[in-house]
């Protein structure tokens, strides 16, 4: 008995240990319901002050320096001198004012013709004959507006343009977060238009201008009047996010000048073979993995935390513990939260609703596709050829990953499967797209055709028949 007591001491002491430290990962979420005492405003603990995970973060930072130190040494032997010049981040980031002036008009657009449409209607709905009428006239005019506003203006400013990846990247992507954006305000603000007018209300609960305008900014794609706030903003831990954001992109520019560019440019002197294929694959998991990291780091957390913290926006759950899945299923859903549950909402519930649940199969059918497709249109835009290795991979391993690697799949030889599988498909990624990427300046084509368009340059790029030229 006295063993017994002492081992359910012991048991319990771990438990309050464990549970402490779990509260410190998901302060930030708690916060949203619960109110802060005074010490736990002074200090919101995140995931990177648990001493595991800050171990990992100082290990990538001492890579970094690693990077630093081979790429200083190296120029210092080739040129006699030290290098500093950082040309691709140079060259990625070209035309920036251009992409400054092209977002304004996309976001001042967004501010005002979403919002000038559903007010307009909101207004004349409920006293009109013409119901139907006027809501095929609204949303027509929407739709125009996201074809050739925010879709048709960006692309054709990237393309005619030809901006660097980078800036494409940017215009890209915050023309799909914007239209994405503009969709959740809409479908969230409609049905209650229209169910006020069922219960006759007096008045129509259109938002105001303001909840809006804090929508458009705050880290979600999810439309709500008002959202869970925190107290204060720590303006230093802006700053040290900002500063790990920039941090990230120097380490992206070491990743691709000693992991890449020297591997991927000596295509134009050998024939690819599949071979050379398969070697380039492997010695691209390293790169294509860290890119991986930096990417979630860069963006999942800092970006949108600083953005949160400057907003005072309480729902911090942009990501779960997706390194922990044993299924690709629960990777799916906690890799990136914001844009998982705007796909749960506005195209896997509404598909279910639309055929009264009866395609469960089908709806996540249609939001695979919607989410390879979206993905796709921003590498083929960004980079400047098509070559669906993304959308293939998405369809095809992810959707089979989806239901072979399903939630039943538990234990850590799973988890272990999950990251090797993940591990191969960004070094595909990497390799192929910088595959590619090469091949269209070693191999241009003076007049292409559509046929050629589609074809990917690096099938037919051999040494024989390129004109290489020296390209990022």
């Amino acid at each position: 008995a006295d063993l017994m007591r002492q081992f359910d001491t012991q048991v319990n002491e771990f438990m309050d240990s464990l549970i402490e430290e779990s509260a410190s990962l998901g302060s930030s979420h708690v916060s949203t319901v619960f109110p802060l005492s005074d010490k736990e405003k002074s200090k919101l603990s995140d995931l990177f002050e648990v001493n595991h995970i800050r171990t990992i973060y100082h290990m990538f930072i001492a890579l970094l320096i690693l990077f630093i130190f081979s790429t200083l040494v190296v120029d210092f032997i080739d040129e006699g001198r030290l290098v500093l010049e950082f040309d691709l981040l140079v060259y990625a980031f070209g035309q920036f004012p251009l992409v400054v002036v092209t977002w304004m008009c996309m976001f001042l657009s967004t501010l005002v013709v979403p919002y000038v449409l559903l007010s307009v209607w909101a207004s004349v709905y409920p006293t009109s004959n013409h119901r139907a009428l006027w809501t095929v006239l609204a949303g027509s005019l929407l739709l125009l507006y996201q074809g050739l506003c925010l879709g048709f203006l960006p692309t054709y400013v990237v393309l005619k343009n030809g901006l660097p990846p980078a800036s494409c990247f940017i215009l890209i992507l915050e023309q799909v977060r914007l239209i994405m954006k503009a969709h959740s305000f809409i479908r969230e603000n409609v049905p209650r238009v229209r169910s006020l007018e069922r219960n006759k209300a007096n008045s129509l609960d259109v938002p105001q201008f303001t909840q809006y305008i804090y929508f458009l900014f705050a880290p979600t794609l999810i439309y709500r009047d008002n959202y869970p706030r925190n107290p204060c903003i720590r303006w230093g831990y802006v700053a040290t996010t900002f500063s790990q954001v920039l941090g990230c992109l120097f380490y992206a520019y070491y990743i691709f000048v000693r992991l890449c560019i020297p591997q991927f440019r000596s295509i134009s002197m050998q024939l690819f073979d599949l071979r050379a294929m398969v070697l380039y694959v492997f010695n691209s998991i390293l790169p294509g993995v860290l890119v991986l990291f930096l990417a979630f780091f860069a963006f999942l957390h800092c970006w949108l935390n600083a953005f949160a913290e400057m907003l005072r926006f309480g729902d911090r759950m942009f990501y779960k513990d997706w390194w922990n899945s044993t299924s690709f299923a629960n990777y799916y859903r906690t890799w990136n939260v914001v844009v998982h549950d705007w796909l749960y909402y506005y195209v896997y519930r509404d598909f279910l609703s639309m055929t009264q649940k009866r395609f469960r199969a089908a709806a996540m059918l249609v939001v695979f596709t919607v989410s390879a497709v979206v993905h796709e249109y921003v590498l083929a835009i960004c980079f400047g050829f098509f070559y669906p290795v993304m959308f293939c991979l998405f369809m095809c391993f992810g959707m089979v990953f989806n239901f072979v690697l399903n939630d039943r799949r538990k234990g850590p030889i799973w988890n272990v499967i999950m990251w090797t599988a993940l591990f191969l498909g960004q070094g595909v990624l990497i390799c192929l797209y910088s595959q590619e990427w090469y091949a269209q300046r070693f191999c241009p084509i003076q007049e292409p055709s559509f046929l050629d368009l589609l074809k990917p340059r690096s099938w037919t790029c051999t040494p024989q028949t390129n004109t290489a030229v020296d390209a990022h």
